[in-house]
């Protein structure tokens, strides 16, 4: 089947992946836009998950300053070689997370880090609520497990809905860049700022 030019453009602005990848996942999907993009996700997705124990020892450290001049962030990005760190796709990239964070206040970037008072301070106030309302132990146990995803979902950046796609989350957002850019490549960190 012949690939028409403008469809593999149109996959290559969807997803971001090559001119090649993209038409081969065309002819595979039979020229179904759809497919095709999950075929690429799919892919890479696999090729992120073998670059994740490559070292990152260069990267950039981006920041972002709204117009106001009131309002900022900075991020500090890892990944493989300082070839990619100066890329205008990686500055990009980088600029993306920096205007995420300022817009979306993460208080910390995994839940891992969220300290375990906190985590239980929280957790008893969704337990409380659930037992004033007289619900069963065992659906306690499950509305509260929803509810705890909920809020790491706010306050932790790698688990927030990128504003710019709310299709997706930070990490998802991460492991596309990955795939498109060839190389491993870790938020190490962020700071945001406001007056």
């Amino acid at each position: 089947m012949a690939i028409d030019a403008k469809l593999v453009a149109e996959l290559r602005a969807q997803t971001g992946a090559g001119m090649m990848d993209a038409k081969k996942a065309l002819e595979e999907s039979g020229g179904d836009l759809e497919k095709a993009s999950e075929l690429l996700r799919e892919r890479g997705a696999a090729k992120a998950a073998k670059k994740a124990d490559r070292a990152t020892n260069e990267g950039r450290v981006h920041a972002y300053l709204h117009s106001t001049g009131k309002l900022g962030a900075m991020v500090e990005v890892l990944c493989e070689t300082d070839f990619v760190a100066r890329n205008e796709a990686f500055i990009e990239f980088c600029n993306d997370l920096a205007v995420h964070v300022s817009a979306s206040e993460p208080l910390f970037l995994n839940r891992e880090d969220v300290p375990a008072d906190m985590v239980e301070k929280e957790k008893g106030l969704f337990v409380r609520e659930m037992e004033a309302q007289g619900k069963p132990a065992d659906v306690i146990e499950k509305i509260v497990e929803g509810k705890m995803n909920k809020w790491y979902g706010e306050i932790c950046l790698m688990e927030q809905r990128f504003i710019k796609d709310e299709d997706l989350t930070i990490a998802d957002f991460v492991q596309r860049k990955i795939a498109s850019l060839g190389e491993n490549m870790q938020l190490r960190r962020f700071a945001r700022f406001n007056i």
